[in-house]
């Protein structure tokens, strides 16, 4: 192969990991979890992670590296990322990115730094109090007023609406323009960039189902288990989704079929969104993977196309 690495990106509930294993298997691969949940130890149900014997003895990266108490970044992915593909490399092994979150496949792709100005952590927490009182359909008319591209593409994302905040705030420029500049970096890497797809209704029914096999295999008894840990409403770890609906649930603020439906729903607006950003991503390789029996199928089928 003579691309440097592949990355196997998609919407929630698309069978990148499976995908992702399979790729792996075949071309002597280790895969690089893209995720922003899934590096949190404890934290299994929730975050589909990937259990050992779905992995086949594949090495797996960024996986139950920190505790739910610390905060995940892109700053922190793109530079252990960094690391691991040389580790991979300097094994002979072949790198493959596997993960949703697009914003962390984009900023690592093309080396993007956070400048040190263009964060605040006492401005975000400010923000996050704020959202806290007001809701985040206030923070949403908010960067609506200011950035309307970005409270689009940001809809129901309350982390990257208060990032957009913080930015604007900080520098005086919009996130919409700073994204649109960096659309024009040449990538770091020579990657084949695929986004597994398949049609909406069937996307919506594996979330669906998803949802319900997380609460049989225990999802409530999970976060239970984190809030007597000590993990807050408020911290990073908890923002995933089914978490942070578990949460209010056990804290007397909704029934649990009210937190259930919610997090069916706000899961496939999670889907329509990355989707979104994946459509505005160059270079991408989509794959229809509706029209395969097997992830060994759809592997071959990424194979070809390289």
């Amino acid at each position: 192969m003579d691309k440097e690495m592949v990355i196997i990106a998609g919407p929630t509930a698309s069978g990148k990991s499976a995908v992702s294993v399979a790729l792996a298997k075949k071309c002597g691969g280790e895969i690089i979890s893209a995720d922003s949940m899934q590096v949190y130890r404890y934290m299994d149900i929730g975050s589909a992670k990937i259990r050992p014997d779905e992995m086949q003895g594949i090495i797996h990266h960024m996986i139950d590296i920190m505790d739910p108490s610390e905060d995940f970044n892109v700053s922190f992915f793109s530079r252990q990322a960094t690391h691991a593909v040389k580790e991979i490399k300097g094994r002979g092994h072949l790198p493959i990115i596997c993960g949703g979150t697009g914003f962390y496949i984009r900023a690592f792709l093309y080396g993007i730094d956070f400048a040190e100005g263009e964060t605040d952590i006492t401005l975000r927490r400010k923000l996050e109090k704020r959202a806290e009182e007001t809701g985040i359909e206030m923070m949403e008319e908010e960067l609506e007023k200011i950035d309307p591209l970005s409270a689009a593409v940001y809809h129901g994302n309350l982390k990257r609406i208060i990032r957009a905040l913080e930015y604007h705030e900080l520098t005086g420029r919009l996130m919409s323009e700073k994204n649109a500049e960096e659309r024009w970096r040449k990538p770091v890497y020579d990657a084949a960039y695929f986004v597994l797809n398949m049609p909406r209704d069937l996307l919506y029914e594996r979330i669906d189902k998803r949802v319900d096999l997380m609460m049989e295999a225990g999802l409530p008894d999970e976060v239970r288990r984190l809030k007597e840990m000590g993990v807050t409403r408020d911290m990073t770890a908890m923002q995933g989704l089914g978490y942070r609906q578990l949460y209010d649930h056990i804290e007397g603020l909704c029934s649990l079929e009210t937190a259930v439906e919610e997090i069916k729903k706000q899961t496939r607006h999670f889907a329509k969104r990355q989707l979104t950003w994946f459509r505005r991503e160059k270079d991408i390789i989509w794959v229809d993977v509706s029209g395969f029996d097997s992830p060994e199928e759809i592997a071959d089928h990424c194979l070809s196309l390289i």
